[in-house]
């Protein structure tokens, strides 16, 4: 018997590389629109990790068996952690990532190198079978540039372990 492992997202770009990232499991990846799901969520919980169980909860409701979903956002320091877990909302869903960029960066103008500490949050949680919950935190520090760099997310910086060469990351970053 092949199993199954819904995702809860309803993002193509999320779900290749979540199958991607999954490939080895041997199990079917769906999104929640191939299990036959869907439904709007409302991410209303104060950390990554509470909005990433009520998606994985809200899916699980309608299929049972094993749900994943995550959450993600970028916590600049000076900013007493903004955007946080509104990242994907910040200054409205509709607003692109190069005017939330430019945003930011604006508003940490001034601030010195050292102060613009910042991390990418992402946070996985998991539905099983038997309701139980599990969820997984990752980050990844940096600070935050003087100039946007790479396209589709958050721009920061991250400290290379390569003597001290600082590169530039950009991508596909967000919720």
């Amino acid at each position: 018997m092949e199993h199954k492992i819904v995702f809860a997202t309803s993002n193509a770009g999320k779900m290749r590389e979540i199958r991607e990232i999954l490939k080895d499991l041997g199990a079917e990846i769906l999104s929640m629109k191939e299990a036959g799901v869907d439904i709007d969520i409302v991410e209303d919980g104060d950390t990554f990790a509470a909005n990433a169980l009520i998606k994985a909860k809200a899916v699980w409701e309608k299929t049972g068996g094993i749900v994943l979903a995550d959450d993600s956002g970028l916590v600049i320091d000076a900013l007493n952690g903004e955007p946080g877990v509104y990242s994907a909302r910040y200054m409205g869903e509709k607003t692109s990532y190069e005017i939330k960029n430019w945003n930011l960066i604006h508003r940490l103008d001034g601030v010195p190198e050292k102060k613009r500490t910042a991390r990418f949050v992402c946070v996985i949680a998991a539905v099983l079978p038997d309701g139980r919950t599990l969820t997984a935190e990752g980050t990844m520090e940096g600070v935050i540039a003087h100039e946007p760099a790479g396209a589709g997310g958050f721009a920061t910086r991250r400290s290379s372990d390569l003597a001290g060469v600082r590169k530039d990351i950009g991508g596909d970053h967000h919720g």
